[in-house]
């Protein structure tokens, strides 16, 4: 299997592959790092007193709990969540109930119902420089005053020479499990030409029909839509345990 996660991620899939019999290619496109300094603390704390947040990943929980360990959710706070994984690290540091969709993307998000009339409402978003976009731009389209706190950051990380071989000497089925278009972007982006050609030879396994697209119009031939970004959704097609 390989897995263009951040730097720090692989553990659950690297288990996952092992039950399967399988090993795994970490390709991180880049590593996270909370950003702490006075201004996102400042801007971390205006964020926090909105009717309504939203943690776009499990890295913008862990940076707010980081940045605020001591902090509590009001009663009257509404709490969303991208997915189930980012759910589950806003309620290690102690935020709960969190509403997340069942399609756990940014379209699933937009999509539920309290989410269609902000008018008026102060809304917090935590986050990070750069992705796709899409959520900030809808909501204030609904009416949401945005008080973006980008709270962490990604460094690029080039893939090394070793991993590149690693790609070329690839001689079994391989599975790329596919959860960020701008990961795989960049990562294509930097590899040696054999080492790009290798990774277009495997399966993906796509968290989305969107990435799925995506996957087909860079070159990749054998591509399944997963049930979801979850490692255990995304290690299903066409994989069964190991003896």
């Amino acid at each position: 299997m390989i897995s263009l996660r951040p730097s720090g991620e692989h553990a659950p899939l690297r288990r996952l592959a092992a039950q399967y019999g399988g090993g795994l290619i970490a390709l991180s496109p880049w590593r996270l790092r909370t950003r702490d300094d006075a201004d996102t603390r400042a801007l971390l704390d205006r964020a926090l007193g909105a009717t309504r947040a939203l943690a776009t990943s499990p890295a913008a929980a862990r940076a707010l709990h980081q940045l605020r360990p001591d902090w509590r959710a009001p009663a009257t706070q509404r709490w969303y969540a991208v997915g189930a994984g980012t759910a589950a690290a806003l309620a290690a540091a102690g935020i709960d109930p969190v509403r997340w969709p069942q399609r756990m993307d940014s379209e699933g998000l937009l999509q539920l119902p309290d989410l269609q009339d902000l008018d008026g409402e102060d809304f917090a978003l935590l986050t990070a420089p750069g992705g796709r976009g899409l959520i900030e731009p809808a909501l204030r389209a609904r009416g949401a005053r945005v008080i973006r706190a980008d709270v962490y950051e990604r460094l690029a990380l080039a893939p090394s020479r070793a991993q590149a071989q690693r790609l070329c000497a690839l001689d079994a089925p391989t599975l790329l499990a596919l959860s960020s278009g701008e990961a795989l972007q960049r990562v294509l982006a930097q590899l040696p030409e054999a080492a790009g050609a290798a990774l277009r030879r495997a399966r993906v396994s796509a968290a989305s029909a969107r990435l799925a697209q995506l996957a087909r119009e860079l070159g990749f031939a054998e591509v399944a839509v997963a049930a979801g970004p979850q490692p255990e959704q995304l290690l299903a097609p066409g994989l069964r345990p190991a003896p």
